[in-house]
């Protein structure tokens, strides 16, 4: 990889230039740092002039790309170059750690030198400008015309300093008035520097020196030099390679453009589409042009027209309005946008202004794609990389566009090293021009000509899981968007008339789904055409062989599932191709995907020539194919397989981060669709029985009969294996009044966390809005959140001030089980309910559906008195509830209901048809954060840099206090030496960085925010303020954590090592305790050592443990283990984050090995320990157990932090609150059996998950299986409903129960297993055909 891990080998020494020593001639050095390499060869040239031309003077220069400073050599020259040096220039200095650097050295020169000029760049290396009497360190604290004029640009321009230091150029003279002499010579020698500096042409560079020379450097003074003033280039306008000049003015840009002699009859006029094309003007001016010229000239031969823009500054959203829009109609005049600048539209990398740059794409309403320049590195740097683009790159140039709404994050053009000039990627520029071209005419051609391949996913393969995505009833959804595409002019001929008879013509069973072993064949592509078709099917030769191989295909075809009508495919993806295989799992890097699975994309491209893909729901296996990180190569596998299709993939909402993947490896334009409405779980059976006892307990508990329910409330718990969750007595025991109270009140608030758990009631269908039921569980949950920042008082608190208590007082006592907060904590979430309730009824129609919220909710608002919900609150204790702080709540709830109600999912997936711009929003937990509502809108993540939050923090602190107080008390007293833990990237982004301030918290260390708010930093916290010692922690990543947040990896890292570096006693510092004997044990540095942060090899995902277990593809659990440990010990090292993930497992086993907790957190109500297999995936607990020389088993620990009020339960108190609310819930299995064929494939996910848990931790009680077994096999009703809805999954349901007894995870009567043997057998031959 890289010689020393650092993203870039380039030397400064190919930008340094050293005249002949001539006798008389003065030298003036210049030492310079730059973000990019554009101004080199510009400056060069202007140099070299100088040097060549003039005899008085010559010019020594040497500069740095910002980057190469973190090399320890590069720095050390850098300070040398600085010690002998005139004059110092920066631009462009936004890398936090980095500018640190600068200013450093810098300061420590800058009396000395003569003069000093930095150029847009943090406001810590702005303040280093010296030029004569003029100096910027008096911004922000000076009461000076100037600095008063700049404080007031910089609050004004909303889209950063550069903007402002161009107003500043233009309204100048009207400031220097003000200024003493002396000093407006010297300010206006700085803007016209500036103007120099932006102007970027050799002329203007060497005239800027010559300038700086004659007026500030001592021994050029008295040559008597002149030289020219700035030559000004257009601020913004119009550029094409081949025009004569700049244009301001689009007409004229037009007229010039149809005149041209090169151009084919069809680019003329109007027939061809039009991309608008936004460049970054500092190239143009220096002549750095060849990237651009390029793609130009690509995207005409292409066949569209080109109108390429430019701006000076970093707001490119003027232009846009400008020269976007046909001059006479006023209308859109591009039907598509790329960007190559890779800036944000508003404000480039230093401070951006997103919802103005969506209000301008908004009003243009066209696909925008932000392509990138390679900036960090070089091209074969980064085509050598596994992680592709340059981190920083990632956070400024991906993540930062995306919230604007930009797609496509293709790299265009790389630089060259010694010249540091850009050149263009000629296959990627190919690639950008035609998925251009392809949006653009998404625009112009007729719906009912439109191309569409709806893909539908099968994991694990098999059919009983055709149509798999998170939370989405997929037929019905396929079905209702269909119809609405038909009403809508697409030809969808022959669409059957509900989604049972779809299932039917795609799955090709008739007969109640049996008699078929095979999905519907489509098409069988011959092998000559496959590989005719395929250019890339070579490199899958490695992993599969020669074509066509055994999956997909029927030994001499390939073969694509699914069926066609009228111009819409419905395809179904292939799978990995190696989840059965128990050896390719144990690999460390994923295997390439297999010849059926590309044959798949190449027939939707090349036979069935689709306009645009449609992938239904999260998620497929496309974007977590091999490749680099971010920014495809044409080697990377995510970039081959989707080719020239525009890419629309509707993803849940509240799963950001994967979505981020797919819009990055797999250029999605990704739709997002509510998960489904949250209910209360409520109670059944036992249950039930035990929560009326209660009641009856509360009446009667002074009167003689207060013993003898509470013995029937203890035996109920007996039964219900809630003695595994409270300490219970015997039932004969004789209680005191208050210990009676103790027991019922433990057990009271056992029932209320059950009762009031959310869980999503049956799948989602797209299009469909939710019920007043609905609405009302998800009100509550958003009402009883505190909002600070918004000024909002959660209703749980509002109502508990009513009564005197502080809210946070009552849900401690609830915690630990005191009766009367149990009761209170129950009556307050019932009046929650039924205030809430009161409110939506306002809008809600006699079927039960919230409509027309807005007017309806008008007339509410305006009524000053008699509100609904203070009218529902009269009736109850909380009556004197301050009703000003209750309206301000409800207003906010009503501006949420209204989004809840908004869908704009079917909206959104018309407009990317159409090839028109969708509204970007973020991702993440509607109950969190609203702002995600309403949904189908293009989902992104959030600026990388901006984690953790000081919100975040304060969450974290509690959690991990919380997390130590638990361990202790269960641990003798003594904290735990180390805590191995996973973080996620949804998670992450959900809460702003609150696991990532849980790792932070438990070394004792927290974050500091540089000058622009972004978290780059971290310091020690003092042990005598952190009042308990430094726990150590092994940090899983998930490889979506690693992709999204690989800056905050290297945070992660630092702030590890710094701990371990503390000169602290290894009894309060227990990082350093291990990293010091690690260290003597492996011969390593101490620093070495403390490395904690693993993930997978770059470009994979996952432990696979998953895969085995789903498929059932393992021997025993050591091959588990071996799996996590092959696949999950790769390293990510802050001292040369460019070498991406090492390998490091001898360290990982050691660390692991001191592990006294295992950890992980659960966010959001929809997601819990085993509705996915994420979880028990990445969990080591036996592996820890497995490697701790006591073999003790570690305590293993989850944090819920989907309420207001954050628990920390034990790993298998979690798994047990999971069944008793989902699998075994009526409520919840019925809700998902009326979703037909995919509800029994979530019951089997479940217990297939529950299984995942035995075999990874070994904490699931045996009356699960029992219990489910009595509910899902003894029941004969539901096993018939079962089998009759899909036989498939039922039959996996039953092999599971047979694989949990016969590893030894559930003991059963033999009677039990006799049965589920026979039923096998059984369902094994009905799918087979065999009627008996």
């Amino acid at each position: 990889m890289m010689g020393n891990g650092l993203f870039t080998q380039t030397r400064p020494e190919v930008r340094r230039i050293v005249p002949e020593a001539k006798p008389g001639t003065k030298v003036v050095k210049v030492v310079y740092v730059v973000l990019e390499a554009q101004y080199q060869s510009a400056l060069s040239q202007a140099v070299r002039n100088i040097n060549r031309t003039r005899k008085d003077l010559n010019v020594e220069v040497v500069g740095y790309l910002v980057e190469e400073l973190r090399d320890p050599e590069n720095y050390e020259m850098f300070q040398k170059d600085l010690a002998d040096a005139n004059v110092f220039i920066g631009s462009l200095i936004f890398v936090e750690e980095l500018a640190q650097k600068v200013k450093a050295a810098v300061e420590a020169q800058r009396d000395r030198m003569d003069a000093v000029l930095v150029f847009p760049s943090m406001p810590e290396v702005m303040r280093l400008n010296k030029l004569g009497t003029f100096s910027m360190s008096q911004l922000g604290q000076s009461q000076s015309a100037i600095a008063q004029f700049m404080r007031k640009k910089r609050q004004e321009a909303g889209s950063g300093f550069e903007e402002s230091m161009l107003k500043l150029i233009r309204t100048l003279p009207k400031v220097l008035k003000y200024l003493p002499t002396d000093k407006a010579q010297d300010a206006r020698n700085f803007i016209m520097s500036l103007q120099f500096w932006l102007g970027g042409s050799p002329d203007n560079l060497e005239n800027f020196l010559l300038m700086i020379s004659n007026s500030y450097v001592p021994d050029a003074k008295d040559l008597g030099i002149t030289f020219s003033d700035p030559v000004v280039f257009l601020d913004t306008g119009i550029w094409h390679p081949l025009a004569p000049t700049m244009y301001d003015d689009v007409k004229e840009y037009l007229n010039w453009y149809d005149t041209r002699k090169d151009l084919p009859a069809n680019l003329k006029g109007d027939k061809a589409p039009v991309v608008g094309v936004i460049l970054q003007r500092s190239h143009i001016v220096t002549g750095d042009d060849a990237h651009y010229t390029a793609v130009v000239m690509e995207m005409e031969a292409r066949g569209a027209k080109v109108v390429p823009i430019f701006a000076g500054g970093l707001d490119f959203s003027n232009p846009v309005e400008r020269f976007f829009y046909n001059p006479i109609s006023k209308s859109t005049m591009v039907d598509c946008v790329v960007s190559l600048t890779g800036f944000a539209l508003v404000g480039g990398p230093a401070s951006q202004d997103h919802p103005r740059a969506v209000q301008a794409l908004q009003k243009l309403d066209v696909p925008y794609l932000v392509a990138l320049p390679l900036v960090f590195q070089t091209t074969d740097e980064w085509m050598d990389s596994s992680l592709g683009l340059h981190p920083i790159q990632v956070a400024l140039q991906v993540a930062l566009p995306e919230l604007d709404g930009g797609l496509e994050p293709i790299v265009f053009s790389g630089r060259d090293s010694r010249t540091g000039k850009s050149h263009a990627l000629y296959d990627r520029v190919e690639q950008l021009c035609t998925r251009a071209v392809k949006w653009a005419e998404l625009k112009r051609k007729p719906k009912a000509d439109k191309k569409l391949a709806i893909t539908v996913f099968s994991f694990p393969p098999d059919k009983g899981n055709v149509g798999t995505a998170a939370y989405l009833n997929v037929f019905s959804s396929i079905h209702s968007v269909l119809t609405e595409l038909k009403k809508d002019g697409y030809n969808v001929e022959g669409l059957p008339e509900n989604s049972e008879a779809l299932i039917e013509e795609i799955i090709h069973d008739k007969e109640a789904k049996y008699n078929s072993p095979d999905l519907n064949i489509a098409y069988r592509m011959e092998t000559r055409e496959y590989e005719r078709l395929t250019p890339y099917h070579k490199a899958l030769e490695e992993s599969w062989g020669k074509a066509p191989g055994k999956l997909n295909s029927d030994g001499q075809n390939l073969l694509v599932y699914g069926r066609q009508f009228g111009n819409v495919f419905i395809g179904v993806q292939p799978t990995f191709g190696y989840e059965g295989d128990p050896m390719r799992l144990l690999f460390s890097k994923s295997a390439s995907p297999h010849h059926g699975f590309a044959a798949y994309y190449t027939f939707l491209e090349h036979i069935f020539e689709a306009d645009a893909v449609l992938h239904f729901g999260t998620h497929g296996s496309l974007e977590f194919m091999p490749g680099k990180q971010v920014g495809m190569s044409d080697m990377c596998f995510p970039d081959s397989l989707i080719g020239n299709i525009p890419n629309v993939y509707y993803y849940a909402a509240n799963n950001p981060s994967e979505a981020t993947i797919a819009k990055r490896r797999s250029y999605a334009n990704t739709i997002s669709y509510l998960t489904p409405p949250a209910e209360n779980a409520g109670l059944y059976k036992g249950l039930k029985q035990l929560s009326e006892l209660i009641s009856s307990y509360q009446g009667l508990k002074d009167t003689g009969r207060g013993q003898q329910i509470v013995s029937s409330i203890i035996s109920t718990a007996k039964q219900c294996n809630l003695d595994k969750d409270v300490e219970l007595p015997e039932e004969d025991a004789v209680l005191e009044a208050e210990e009676r109270d103790t027991v019922v009140g433990r057990v009271y608030g056992k029932l209320m966390e059950i009762e009031s758990r959310l869980l999503p009631c049956g799948l989602h269908v797209i299009g469909e809005p939710p019920s007043a039921m609905e609405a009302v569980a998800t009100l509550v949950n958003i009402g009883a959140i505190d909002r600070p920042e918004e000024k909002i008082r959660g209703l749980p608190g509002i109502l508990a001030r009513a009564v005197g208590r502080d809210i946070e007082d009552v849900y401690r006592g609830n915690d630990k089980g005191v009766l009367k907060d149990v009761t209170l904590l129950n009556d307050i979430t019932q009046a929650c309910r039924t205030a809430i309730g009161a409110f939506v009824e306002q809008t809600t129609n006699s079927k039960g559906q919230v409509v027309e919220v807005a007017s309806k909710l008008g007339s509410v608002f305006g009524l000053n008195f008699n509100e609904p919900w203070v009218k529902a609150l009269n009736q109850t204790k909380f009556s004197g509830a301050d009703k000003q702080e209750m309206r301000t709540l409800f207003e906010f709830l009503g501006f949420c209901l209204e989004q809840v109600t908004a869908d704009n999912e079917l909206g959104g997936l018309k407009q990317a048809l159409e090839g028109r711009f969708v509204e970007p929003g973020p991702g993440g937990d509607p109950i969190r954060n609203p702002k995600v509502l309403p949904t189908g809108k293009n989902i992104h993540a959030l600026d990388p840099q901006a984690i953790p939050t000081t919100a975040a923090m304060l969450s974290a602190k509690i959690v991990v206090d919380r997390l130590l107080e638990r361990q202790k008390v269960e641990n003798d007293g003594k904290y735990p030496e180390t805590i191995a833990l996973v973080l996620w990237g949804t998670d992450n982004i959900k809460t702003y960085g609150e696991s990532l301030g849980q790792v932070l918290s438990i070394v004792g260390v927290r974050p500091v925010p540089d000058a622009l708010g972004r978290v780059n930093k971290v310091e020690a916290i003092p042990l005598e303020e952190l009042g308990r010692p430094r726990v150590d922690v092994v940090v899983n990543c998930s490889g979506v954590f690693r992709d999204l947040f690989i800056n905050q990896m290297n945070l992660l890292d630092r702030a590890i090592k710094l701990v371990a570096e503390l000169d602290e006693p290894d009894e309060m510092n227990f990082v350093r305790k291990h990293a010091k004997e690690q260290a003597a044990e492996l011969g390593l540095s101490v620093r070495q050592a403390a490395t904690r942060v693993y993930s997978n090899a770059s470009g994979s995902y996952s432990s696979n443990v998953n895969l085995a277990i789903e498929n059932s593809s393992w021997n025993d659990e050591k091959q588990l283990q071996d799996m996590y440990l092959s696949r999950k010990s790769f390293a990510f090292d802050s001292d040369s984050p460019g070498a991406g993930m090492a390998e490091r497992r001898e360290i990982f086993e050691k660390a692991l090995a001191t592990a006294d907790a295992t950890f992980q957190n659960l966010d959001s109500s929809e997601i819990s320990l085993t509705d996915v297999s994420h979880y028990f995936d990445s969990d080591p607990t036996k592996l820890v157990q497995s490697l701790r020389g006591d073999k003790k088993k570690p305590s293993a620990y989850i944090a819920d932090t989907t309420t207001a009020n954050a628990q920390v339960r034990t790993l298998s108190e979690t798994v047990r609150l999971d069944a008793r609310t989902k699998m075994l819930n009526p409520k919840w299995y019925e809700g998902m059996l009326s979703s037909g064929y995919e509800g029994v494939r979530e019951i089997e996910k479940r217990l297939t998950n529950t299984m995942g848990w035995s075999a990874t931790s070994g904490t699931v009680d045996n009356w699960v299986y029992e219990e489910a077994n009595s509910t899902f096999i003894e029941d004969e009703e539901m096993q018939k409903r079962l089998l009759e809805t899909n036989p498939n999954s039922f039959r996996k349901l039953v092999a599971t129960f047979l694989e949990a007894n016969g590893r030894g995870y559930w003991e059963t009567t033999e009677d039990n297993i006799d049965r589920l043997r026979q039923l096998y057998q059984d369902v094994e031959d009905r799918i087979e055909g065999i009627d008996k």
